[in-house]
């Protein structure tokens, strides 16, 4: 099954705009060293003031998994942490537990 991750942007500026919403994804004990943050998704919106998206990003064994040493693909078990925000430092942070 997919995990979907959601997340509300809103323009509180005074004037329209466009921003990149990022998701990032760290796999917490994975059998393999990974990058701290994997970009997994991104999304470029426009927003007029005081408007508010909703942003879906959807995570499939193609973004959770990873190339072992061999070069077989896999997809562990285990707790994930994911970020969504405007850059790799700062924004909304959840987690979920793939069985």
């Amino acid at each position: 099954e997919a995990v979907k991750v959601s997340v509300e942007v809103t323009n509180s500026g005074n004037y329209e705009g466009k921003e990149v919403v990022q998701l990032y994804i760290q796999d917490e004990f994975g059998s393999l060293a990974r990058p701290v943050k994997e970009l997994k998704g991104f999304e470029l919106i426009e927003l007029k003031k005081g408007e508010t998206k909703t942003i879906q990003f959807t995570l499939t064994e193609k973004e959770l998994g990873f190339y072992d040493n061999q070069g077989a693909f896999l997809v562990e078990a285990g707790l994930f942490n994911v970020m969504v925000g405007w850059n790799s430092n700062e924004g909304l942070t959840s987690k979920f537990n793939l069985e």
